[in-house]
């Protein structure tokens, strides 16, 4: 059975034209390789054996000529001439395929057609929406460890638009792939089982009613979570009905854009300035607003207002960000956990907690006895205020 495969593989090599023609030209250059080598025995060349023949057609071939062999009878030199034709035409067939490949390559990049190859740990943007290009740069500007050729673009976005991102000089680095990000086969091309984190937004990249963008997000995460387990994944919704679904297929952050627009509408009518102060705490500013930090170790396992008291004078404490990092593993040590206890009715009440486990979950100011719980991090507001002197 091997052997037939063997062959049939064969056959199928044979069979292609590409390979047809490089064959037909490796014994053309061979028979003259040959018809150099004797009839130059005849003459007083520097072509005294088949080694000697082999280097002076590989050396004219590739129009290189070094001048140290050169062959001296008829037949010889009409060989050389054939030679010299042939390697020219080689020349030229490698230059134009090369050229023809690069550019290829180049288009379907453009296009958003290139599969990607060798990516590992990256990061998956799925879908559009307007003010993409400045979302980028957001993110770009919030995530500094993640360099732009660690992106991948996932959309049917217009070509413009696409252009107008590749075109920015901060963003032309970032991968573009063409494709519908709740297909399987488009996610695979994202090398999405080597991806470490996926974004997926409240596409509007066509003309989608609500329910079809939420529907999608939610296909997509369970698509993405089924093919990669491990990556941490975050989906925008429109209508707050959708998060129940999310939160079954295993997301770790849910995005409702249109629930924060409307609370901040709400806050911002009470003419209280409460709008000012939810933009200030949302603030893309590195220097302002809320920021998360690691715990040192020696606090966590320990009470919240030991950890509270040792900050005494730096950027105010609010509080506790839990069950951080890959939610997986957060899922796996917590089961772990659970099993550890020999009382059965309580490895039950333990398991039935891993299942409504939910990750980065915010616990604002926790009594002085609060236990910090591993795989934390505190949440801090900057210190920016300072007084003028006079």
């Amino acid at each position: 059975m091997k052997i037939k495969k063997f062959f049939e593989k064969i056959a199928r090599l044979a069979a292609n034209s590409s390979v047809k023609v490089w064959t037909s030209v490796s014994v053309l250059l061979i028979v003259m390789m040959v018809v150099i080598f004797i009839s130059e025995q005849k003459t007083n060349s520097s072509i005294n054996s088949l080694f000697d023949a082999f280097w002076y057609t590989i050396v004219t071939v590739t129009t290189v000529g070094y001048g140290d062999i050169a062959p001296a009878s008829f037949w010889g030199r009409l060989s050389a001439m054939a030679l010299l034709l042939v390697g020219v035409a080689i020349f030229g067939a490698l230059s134009g395929k090369f050229a023809s490949f690069i550019l290829d390559r180049q288009q379907k990049k453009d296009k958003g057609l290139l599969k990607m190859t060798n990516m590992k740990n990256h990061f998956l943007i799925c879908g559009w929406k307007p003010g993409f290009e400045n979302i980028l740069e957001g993110m770009l500007l919030a995530n500094p460890e993640i360099p732009p050729e660690q992106i991948v673009i996932l959309n049917n976005a217009k070509h413009s638009d696409i252009e107008a991102i590749q075109a920015n000089e901060k963003l032309k680095a970032i991968n573009f792939l063409r494709g519908d990000f709740t297909d399987e086969d488009t996610l695979l091309k994202a090398q999405i089982k080597s991806a470490a984190r996926a974004l997926i937004l409240a596409d509007k990249s066509e003309d989608f009613s609500t329910l079809e963008t939420d529907s999608r997000a939610v296909l997509a995460v369970i698509t993405i979570k089924n093919l990669n387990p491990r990556i941490y994944c975050v989906a925008e919704i429109i209508d707050s009905k959708f998060e129940k679904h999310l939160s079954l297929a295993r997301c770790d952050e849910i995005i409702m854009t249109s629930d924060y627009e409307q609370n901040l509408l709400v806050q911002a009518s009470s003419g209280k300035g409460k709008s000012h102060i939810l933009r200030e705490l949302a603030a893309e500013d590195e220097n302002q607003g809320l920021f998360l930090a690691e715990i040192p170790a020696k606090y966590v396992g320990g009470p919240y207002a030991e950890y509270a008291k040792s900050l005494e004078g730096q950027n105010l404490l609010i509080g506790i960000l839990e069950n951080t990092g890959n939610f997986y593993n957060r899922r796996q040590e917590a089961l772990a956990e659970a099993q550890k206890n020999p009382n059965m009715e309580k490895i039950v009440a333990n398991l039935k907690k891993v299942k409504t486990l939910k990750s980065n979950i915010p616990v604002f100011n926790p009594p002085s006895d609060y236990v910090i719980p591993e795989s934390s991090k505190a949440i801090f507001i900057h210190g920016n205020y300072s007084k003028e002197e006079n």
